[in-house]
């Protein structure tokens, strides 16, 4: 039984140098193999069915296509569609972030990653909260990303390999992987 996996792109879309279309993104992740292709806005966030669980990553495969098919260098993260709809709900901050364009989900690339968060839960962030899932950190910032010192951290530990989404993309992705 073919099972569900996401590819959280970073990057694309974000300035001019790495726009793709995202008919050319679901054209490419098809032409590696992937079935049900889809993706969410012009976001770089891609749903596709894998044949089975223990098929390996597709996130080199994404990556290296990219760069050969489109020119775009991205580093690519992988959820299962079990791992995304564990983190929509455990997110403990729900009760305190108002605004889901200012809760930002960090995805982490490997889980040994939350012990690089650790430092930060434990420290005092005023307004800010941060609190750190099985894959990913939730970070509630209510000034906005840019203009918060808890994000530029939580960046900074985890180095190149992190990307974010707002919660309320990160929900509407839960919501494609789900759909049949």
């Amino acid at each position: 039984m073919p099972v569900r996996r996401v590819a959280l792109i970073r990057g694309i879309n974000v300035g001019r140098a790495k726009r793709v279309a995202m008919a050319d993104l679901r054209r490419l992740v098809e032409g590696l193999g992937y079935g049900d292709v889809r993706t969410l806005l012009n976001s770089g966030n891609v749903v596709y069915s894998v044949a089975r669980s223990s098929a390996p990553s597709a996130a080199p495969r994404i990556e290296a296509a990219l760069l050969r098919e489109l020119g775009v260098a991205a580093r690519v993260t992988e959820l299962t569609a079990a791992e995304l709809s564990a983190a929509v709900e455990d997110n403990p901050l729900l009760g305190v972030a108002t605004n889901p364009s200012r809760l930002l989900v960090t995805v982490l690339a490997r889980p040994a990653d939350r012990a690089r968060l650790a430092p930060l839960a434990k420290q005092r962030w005023g307004a800010e909260r941060l609190a750190i899932g099985r894959r990913v950190a939730f970070l509630w910032c209510p000034r906005g990303q840019l203009e918060s010192p808890l994000a530029q951290a939580v960046w900074r530990a985890l180095g190149d390999g992190v990307t974010s989404r707002n919660w309320a993309t990160f929900s509407k992705l839960a919501e494609l992987a789900r759909a049949p």
